[in-house]
């Protein structure tokens, strides 16, 4: 695992066949995010993902609804404690997202708690090799989950999958 150093947030990255990296904060307790909807924070996810791919001369994720309720789950899961913060049934969301679509050649996962908004999360995982090989990586489709813990602490899953 990396360790990076990160303020506000937690975040972790997964992929295949890259192995996982880690990245950590200072110990300091996460603000209470502002009352923004969690759909309005996917699709801003989603947006800056794409802009930043585009830059790259990548073409744009496209949403998978399997994928998003993938990543949906494992968020809430992670936010209500029913889960740890990490890539736990990480091959088994990928298993899920399969079943519904077909065959998945590829997949990766990026996942973090803490962030406050769209861009603080999206500018963590770009400054992050790890998070950044996944959102640069040869994939179609993506889904992204946001859920709140009961103190208000936002828990972030992006997965990613290459269908074909």
């Amino acid at each position: 695992m990396v360790l990076i150093g990160l303020v506000g947030m937690v975040l972790l990255s997964c992929g295949k066949p890259t192995a996982p990296s880690a990245s950590r904060t200072a110990s300091r307790a996460p603000e209470r995010p502002a009352a923004a909807s969690t759909t309005n924070m996917e699709a801003s996810i989603l947006s800056y993902i794409n802009a930043y791919r585009r830059s790259k001369g990548l073409p744009n994720l496209q949403t998978s609804g399997a994928a998003e309720q993938q990543a949906e789950l494992h968020s809430r899961n992670m936010a209500t404690g029913r889960t740890s913060f990490g890539h736990d049934g990480f091959q088994q969301r990928v298993k899920n997202i399969a079943a519904a679509l077909g065959f998945v050649s590829a997949s990766a996962e990026n996942v973090a708690y803490g962030s406050r908004t769209a861009r603080q999360v999206v500018d963590g995982w770009l400054n992050s090799s790890g998070h950044r090989r996944n959102i640069e990586g040869n994939y179609n489709l993506t889904g992204i989950g946001v859920s709140a813990d009961r103190n208000g602490v936002l828990y972030f899953t992006q997965l990613f999958v290459r269908k074909g």
